[in-house]
């Protein structure tokens, strides 16, 4: 089976949806975002789809699309359903999924399940780390509670630079890190393709690596 990656961030709005077409894009990769709240005439797989220039990938729909950009837990309630994690299916599909998240690993969904509850064994797990006051602090808890599951997990770092907060997450993780996404004025096809190109070896390598410690 192909690799299935989950993209995850530390907070929300840290780039988890343009990390998501740059492996994508990188891998060929199909896209699938289980759940949507709100934005539903420009959602995430919308914008995927604006900045995958490859005939490759494919875009699966959503699970639950909710109206209110909030809490899945809490949109759902004002659109009068429950987000049942049994009916999130995993797209039927021969070629490596990238999955994007929704907020945190702990996101609720409903008053049992967190986003943590939709995330298979089997998934690579990509944690977009952005710099700001408690960034590490964020990045440390995600990374290991992934590691405490059983998780492999590897980080791309998106936004500024900056070099002592990144150089001690790295450390204090021992996680592979893909690369970053530099605070670009705009992102386009070319641009994506550029961080594509720039994290495709990287990508391959964490799964590959993943693949050889498990048979050994």
């Amino acid at each position: 089976m192909k690799p299935r990656y989950f993209v995850t961030g530390i907070s929300t709005e840290v780039g988890k949806t343009i990390t998501s077409a740059i492996i994508a894009e990188a891998l060929e990769a199909d896209y699938w975002k289980p759940i949507q709240s709100g934005d539903l005439d420009n959602s995430d797989t919308h914008k995927v789809k604006a900045l995958i220039s490859n005939t490759q990938t494919k875009f699966h729909p959503n699970s639950y699309a909710l109206k209110v950009p909030i809490s899945p837990h809490a949109a759902a309630v004002i659109d009068n359903i429950h987000i049942d994690i049994d009916k999130i299916k995993l797209p039927e599909t021969a070629n490596t999924l990238v999955i994007e998240g929704a907020g945190g690993l702990l996101v609720p969904l409903n008053e049992q399940n967190t986003i943590m509850d939709i995330i298979a064994p089997n998934y690579k797990i990509i944690v977009v780390s952005r710099h700001y006051l408690g960034s590490i602090n964020h990045t440390l808890l995600t990374v290991n509670l992934l590691k405490q599951q059983g998780f492999d997990v590897a980080i791309i770092f998106s936004g500024k630079e900056h070099p002592t907060t990144e150089q001690i997450i790295q450390k204090m993780t021992n996680v592979p890190v893909i690369g970053r996404i530099d605070e670009e004025k705009e992102f386009t096809q070319e641009t994506i393709r550029k961080y594509a190109k720039k994290f495709a070896k990287n990508l391959t390598e964490f799964s590959e690596a993943i693949l050889s410690n498990k048979v050994s």
